[in-house]
């Protein structure tokens, strides 16, 4: 198997220029959320959190990715405050959860580099003021249009996913084939890149998410993986989050007694599906286990070292 050739280029964000595709770089997950499908909550509190970042980068984490609002699959996310597919967390809760965590991550860590995990304008723009220098937006500036237009202004780093619907919508998206979920998802981000040079955010300040699990059915997402360099044409670097996501659960179901592996029972497979991310162009990978994912990080890229 040959490897992905990543572009080695500056990601634009709010205060620095973050040099990406030299090596990969590893984006740790902080939630701050009672119903995460990964922790369940043992990090809610803002103390909790606060000391669950700063181990991640004691362990080698680059960066922070800090999210107050659970996108699991089946959870009531994405539509619009007042309305009957108002997300189950308003704004309001959000920043209560979100912003104590940011603030005391940089009052003892000053200068990290942190991500809030929002599709919420409102939210991005209450962390940008705390400290934050990106926006990381699983909707990719479908679900807030506002979201667009606060990232033009404060100019944060931009992370933009691709999605298929809302996570409610998700398990009843029909199955496609591996050509029409390539084009689906290439469809997808260009539009989302496309949004962001109509609001006027450069593109140097946009990385790409293929959106892992966003809608796609189970074996999809394998595909995906297997195709994964075809994304590299949009000519943005890429960020994927593959971590102990249910795929990966479904498909060592066969060394469970035929069910799926709970979510921390799929680290294994999370370090084995990020080092072929890497090899298929990814520049960032987002994770939950620091460590390991730093350790396969440092493999992989000798890899595609050896490889140029």
């Amino acid at each position: 198997m040959s490897c992905a050739k990543r572009d080695v280029i500056g990601w634009q964000l709010r205060t620095r220029t973050l040099v990406l595709g030299a090596r990969t770089m590893v984006m740790a997950v902080v939630n701050v959320t009672p119903d995460s499908f990964s922790d369940g909550g043992v990090f809610f509190s803002p103390h909790a959190a606060v000391e669950r970042g700063l181990r991640a980068l004691e362990e080698g984490a680059d960066l922070l990715d800090l999210g107050a609002e659970s996108t699991r699959p089946g959870s009531r996310a994405g539509g619009a405050e007042g309305t009957p597919e108002a997300p189950a967390v308003s704004a309001n809760e959000e920043q209560a959860r979100l912003l104590p965590v940011l603030e005391g991550i940089l009052r003892e860590r000053p200068g990290t580099i942190v991500s809030v995990d929002t599709y919420k304008a409102a939210t991005a723009r209450a962390a940008i003021a705390a400290g934050a220098e990106i926006v990381n937006d699983v909707s990719g500036f479908q679900w807030d249009k506002e979201m667009a237009v606060v990232c033009a202004e404060f100019r944060p780093g931009v992370i933009l996913s691709h999605t298929r619907g809302r996570p409610e919508e998700w398990a009843e998206q029909p199955r496609i084939t591996a050509d029409a979920l390539m084009a689906g998802v290439l469809a997808g981000l260009a539009a989302s890149l496309k949004a962001a040079g109509r609001a006027g955010i450069a593109p140097e300040a946009v990385v790409l998410d293929p959106g892992y699990g966003f809608g796609k059915r189970f074996e999809e997402n394998f595909a995906l993986l297997g195709r994964q360099a075809e994304l590299l044409t949009l000519g943005r670097p890429l960020l994927v989050g593959l971590s102990r996501k249910s795929f990966l659960g479904r498909a060592l179901a066969p060394l469970h007694d035929g069910k799926d592996a709970p979510a921390h029972e799929r680290e294994t497979a999370s370090v084995a599906a990020l080092t072929a991310a890497i090899l298929h162009g990814a520049s960032m990978v987002r994770v939950h286990s620091v460590r390991s994912a730093v350790e396969a990080a440092h493999v992989a890229d000798a890899i595609v070292d050896a490889a140029d």
